[in-house]
């Protein structure tokens, strides 16, 4: 049992709702294990690749996330994740009766049955979806102990100036390495 453990999320939210939301999670004891920083660049290693490669894999998954700024860091990663659910039914993942819908690409459907319905998933279970993918291939790569600190942290962005302040951190987040406090060297 864990006694006096913070909650992780806001009690009573939605987090399926319509929103941005930043979002940084750490590698387990913050080893670094993704690459380092060069002249202020991130440079990846093929586990740093795999990092970024599954954020965006969540984008093509997910027909509703916009995927705002993001980096991958050594031993971590920040991100900006829009749950829009305007953006439902009007690509690959509209389907009828089971089967694909035509002309469900890019373009809007040429059919329309009101029982296309998706479930839109939580930030907790796109973060989910996120760390356990991206373990796996990190695995499968032979790094078996590689391991994402348990839960993430959070933040719901509720106005512009919140989200050009966060997006300005993010961004930037590389040159700032030898400062950030997830930086143990």
């Amino acid at each position: 049992m864990l006694h006096n453990r913070k909650p992780n999320r806001m009690k009573g939210y939605d987090y399926s709702q319509d929103n941005l939301y930043f979002v940084t999670s750490c590698v387990q004891d913050r080893v670094c294990c993704f690459g380092g920083i060069r002249a202020g660049k991130m440079v990846f290693n093929e586990y740093g690749k795999i990092a970024e490669q599954q954020w965006y894999w969540l984008g093509e998954q997910y027909p509703y996330l916009v995927l705002h700024e993001f980096v991958v860091m050594p031993n971590h990663i920040h991100g900006i994740i829009e749950i829009k659910r305007a953006n439902v039914g009007v690509g690959r993942d509209v389907v009828w009766a089971g089967r694909d819908v035509v002309g469900a690409g890019r373009d809007r459907p040429l059919q329309h049955d009101s029982s296309v319905s998706i479930k839109i998933k939580s930030l907790s279970e796109l973060m989910g979806a996120y760390k356990t993918t991206s373990s796996k291939k990190i695995h499968l790569l032979g790094y078996d102990a590689f391991k994402w600190q348990r839960s993430f942290h959070d933040h719901i962005i509720r106005d512009e100036k919140s989200y050009e302040t966060i997006s300005y951190y993010i961004s930037n987040n590389p040159q700032q390495w030898e400062q950030d406090k997830f930086n143990k060297t």
